[in-house]
């Protein structure tokens, strides 16, 4: 059983802080929603390592948004609920595409600067499922790292935003159905009480579930698990998004290459040379990302190898070199020259569709918390995230939560009355026997093996109960920021693996070989987690 908290505290006894707005993690999501908040509310923004410590950061493609007269909100809707399969919310997805452009503009305004033709206009370029050319993007491919400098920038002048770096927020505090602030230990270990009159997660995905991700290390799924212990409804982990190229090279981090390789010509070749996406899907390269991961692997199974090649030789050294600046450098280390080489690539975990269910104005079903980006279920993404989309929904999702923020009274913290039954010391264990790296790898092996990009019933039941082997942890005394992460890495690993389990259906980010296909007739919903009620659907409604 996973415990309410993961911490003994006494309210009476730990410092207190009060403020506003609490912000917790950065990214875009958290950078953008607290200038936005900061215009009218004290903000605290905690990261658990830094400003720069994010996905974002990492993120190369872009950014999608309605720019072009050739393009129109209709068209970007219609692609997104495509590659969603069938579990988009409509209206989620209206939201999208016609305040994403407003959105990009407030990135401009503060400071984004995103590549331009010698025209002026925007350099847009197209991704996979995208029919239209409506991905922004900056120095070439280093979208997230110039979103991030700039909003950065921004966060540390602002005379109402405070920053905690090197914080870990431990436990979600709630009372009455509100949640009223969290537990945060400073990095000497001690612990402090922060209440605010909304509480944001802006915590990211949970890439490291999986040996081979994308992700950095700080993507352990802190939110969701914290979330899920407070009570909020978890929606839709059993959709993982495995992207299809990241660099698989001896002795080479496994390492982004961008959808928009594959947007500006790049072909894929097995490892005998020939191009085979013909045999997977009509739109070749550019089909959905499940699509073109799902096609690499069945590859690399046929032809005994751990890796496909992504090819774009063809394309002038020029544009490659312009286009792709950071991937051409960071494969040049590794003897791999873009221009004229093959790049070894295979999938790896990338994008968490599922997470803390919200509604159209980013609040949780426990009042005064909120959920933006990545680690939020909106309804934006359905079963298979559309390219670029991530980006975009942290910022129009990050301005709706403001909107509401504004419209919430006041926590009266000397009214509360927050019930807490911790467990007693000497009940607890000092520690586990093994090491936590350890523990974590037999987590990830799970993870890869029986919950990855082919699932079958047999495979998930038995990772569940390997991951189940491992709950002792919660019966510790946690103290370390590696034994949290682990701790919430665990409770995310159970909630994709039951819920992989429930679904008895392949559709986008979730294949089960056991049902291999789409079934619409008795599928086409939601699942649902939430702590002390278990599993359950949810049906949809709109078409």
């Amino acid at each position: 059983m996973i415990p309410r908290y993961v911490v003994d505290f006494d309210l009476d006894k730990l410092p207190r802080v009060e403020t506003d707005v609490i912000v917790i993690g950065a990214g875009i999501a958290g950078l953008y929603t607290a200038l936005k908040a900061s215009e009218s509310k004290r903000v605290l923004m905690i990261t658990k390592k830094s400003l720069f410590d994010s996905n974002t950061r990492y993120a190369q493609g872009g950014i999608a948004a309605v720019i072009s007269d050739d393009d129109s909100p209709d068209f970007h809707m219609q692609d997104t609920l495509i590659a969603g399969a069938g579990l988009c919310d409509t209206s989620a997805v209206d939201v999208l595409v016609h305040e994403g452009p407003h959105g990009v503009q407030e990135l401009i305004r503060f400071g984004t600067n995103f590549d331009a033709e010698d025209d002026g206009q925007f350099a847009l370029t197209k991704e996979g499922a995208h029919s239209q050319r409506r991905i922004l993007h900056a120095n070439g491919d280093a979208t997230g790292y110039e979103i991030v400098r700039a909003l950065a920038d921004r966060v540390k002048t602002d005379s109402r935003v405070e920053l905690w770096d090197d914080h870990l927020v431990l436990d979600l505090l709630t009372d009455n159905g509100e949640c009223v602030g969290a537990i945060v230990q400073k990095p000497d270990g001690s612990r402090v009480a922060v209440f605010g009159n909304a509480t944001i997660l802006c915590t990211g995905g949970t890439g490291q579930l999986y040996r081979y991700t994308t992700n950095p290390d700080v993507a352990t799924g802190d939110g969701v698990a914290m979330a899920y212990r407070a009570g909020a409804v978890i929606r839709d982990m059993e959709f993982i998004q495995f992207h299809p190229t990241s660099l698989c090279y001896p002795g080479a981090p496994r390492f982004l290459i961008s959808e928009a390789v594959r947007g500006e010509g790049a072909y894929l070749r097995n490892i005998r040379g020939e191009r085979f996406m013909e045999k997977y899907h009509p739109q070749l390269e550019l089909a959905p990302r499940d699509v073109v991961a799902r096609a690499i692997v069945a590859e690399m199974e046929e032809t005994k190898s751990t890796y496909v090649y992504i090819d774009i030789t063809h394309e002038k050294p020029e544009l490659i070199k312009h286009r792709f600046p950071t991937i051409h450098e960071y494969c040049l280390n590794y003897g791999l020259d873009m221009t004229t080489d093959w790049i070894p690539v295979a999938p790896a975990a990338h994008y968490m569709m599922g997470g803390v269910k919200t509604d159209l104005r980013g609040e949780t079903n426990i009042r005064r918390l909120f959920a933006c980006g990545e680690v939020s279920s909106t309804g934006v993404h359905g079963a298979n995230r559309l390219a670029s989309n991530s980006l975009s929904e942290a910022i129009v999702f990050g301005q709706r939560i403001v909107d509401r923020i504004n419209e919430l009274s006041p926590v009266r913290v000397q009214d509360l009355k927050i019930s807490h039954h911790p467990y007693l010391l000497e009940d607890k264990i000092a520690s586990l026997m093994g090491s936590l790296v350890e523990r974590k790898l037999k987590l990830q092996k799970a993870m890869v093996r029986y919950v990855g990009l082919h699932r079958d019933r047999e495979g998930l039941l038995k990772g569940l109960d390997e991951l189940k082997h491992l709950l002792p942890i919660f019966e510790t005394t946690l103290a370390k920021r590696e034994e949290f992460e682990f701790a919430n890495l665990l409770t995310c690993a159970i909630l994709v693996t039951e819920a992989a389990l429930s679904r008895e259906e392949s559709r986008g980010g979730h294949y089960r070989e056991d049902y291999p296909e789409r079934d619409d007739a008795h599928w086409r919903k939601h699942t649902i987690l939430q702590r002390q009620i278990g599993i359950g659907e949810e049906r949809i409604d709109h078409v």
